[in-house]
């Protein structure tokens, strides 16, 4: 299990949930079990969510793995100009 913080906007989209345990082995199935419990993030992901893993940011290593007890954050997609 990883705790994996929610971050902005996307904490709203989980219903005011700030942090969430989920067994997941890499990025990919992390998505997968969170559009899945849920499924006000799912729009988020569709259009890209930066993960953090141990202070690295990810964005479209989606098989990257996650270690137990990894310190994970999901950040919404920042738009600029």
């Amino acid at each position: 299990m990883v705790k994996v913080v929610l971050w902005g906007s996307l904490r709203a989209a989980a219903g005011g949930t700030e942090a969430v345990e989920v067994e997941a082995g890499n990025i990919r199935s992390l998505f997968n079990k969170l559009e899945t419990e849920y499924p006000g993030l799912e729009p988020h992901i569709k259009r890209g969510i930066a993960v953090s893993i141990n202070g690295r940011i990810f964005r479209d290593s989606w098989d990257e793995r996650i270690p137990e007890n990894a310190e994970v954050y999901l950040l919404p997609r920042i738009a600029g100009g």
